[in-house]
């Protein structure tokens, strides 16, 4: 078996995926006989990460494994594919969720407590509706809250190997300019990555628009349904 073919066949599988394929899964295409080693299928992964040096797309290893994806500098030509869908989310859902990625395990009333106003429990529904957060034990405090943290999933939908390459937090100061849309087609295929920086705590994020946000989320979710979403530029989904 060449390595052209094993090249093309891994090529051919990041594409048809409905999401990323870890080293061991690709190994799997291969009949047991002519089955390549992990360091070839690695070698591969590489090669193919060479061929898109350049081009449109990239290859990205996130937690779930590896993806094809469109680069992130082409997301806003690529997002006019649907014009249709191109919806925001909100201040307070993503202030919640930013602190959920960067002070894991926290409390909804941590959460409350650094934003100032209650937390929308819609927002906590949807997000872990979508996996993008879960329930990881409880605060030994008394009533026992619940301690919220992200997932893999939350991980692989946006982009990321590790919590470690959650984008710095000066990105995320400025909430009315991050650029958080509704995803352009269904997971599994190409998606945005975040930018790569090592976390930090958080600063507060509280202000005078939280409330009035928070109280509109319920309608602004129930709208948006079970559509996808892009944590930090714009989305840059293609159906795969």
């Amino acid at each position: 078996m060449s390595e052209a073919y094993v090249r093309n066949v891994i090529e051919a599988a990041l594409l048809a995926a409905g999401g990323p394929l870890a080293v061991a899964d690709l190994m799997g295409l291969f009949d047991e006989s002519t089955r390549p080693s992990a360091q070839l299928v690695r070698a591969a992964l590489s090669a193919l990460a060479a061929e898109y040096a350049g081009r449109g797309i990239e290859l990205k290893e996130t937690a779930g494994g590896f993806r094809i994806q469109v680069r992130r500098e082409l997301a806003a030509e690529i997002s006019r594919l649907w014009p249709e869908r191109a919806a925001r989310y909100s201040r307070a859902l993503l202030e919640t969720l930013a602190l959920i990625a960067y002070r894991q395990p926290i409390t909804r009333a941590e959460i409350e407590a650094v934003r100032g106003v209650a937390v929308n429990p819609n927002i906590i529904r949807t997000m872990l509706e979508r996996n993008w957060v879960r329930v990881v034990g409880h605060r030994d405090v008394p009533g026992h809250p619940e301690l919220l943290g992200t997932t893999r999933e939350f991980l692989d939908y946006f982009g990321l190997k590790s919590l470690d390459e959650l984008p710095p937090l000066a990105e995320l100061r400025a909430f009315e300019e991050v650029n958080l849309q509704l995803g352009l087609a269904p997971e599994g295929s190409f998606a945005q990555s975040a930018g790569a920086a090592a976390p930090a705590e958080a600063p507060p994020m509280s202000d005078a628009h939280g409330a009035a946000e928070d109280a509109a989320d319920e309608d602004e979710l129930s709208a948006e349904g079970q559509a996808s979403a892009e944590l930090v530029a714009g989305p840059s989904a293609l159906e795969g």
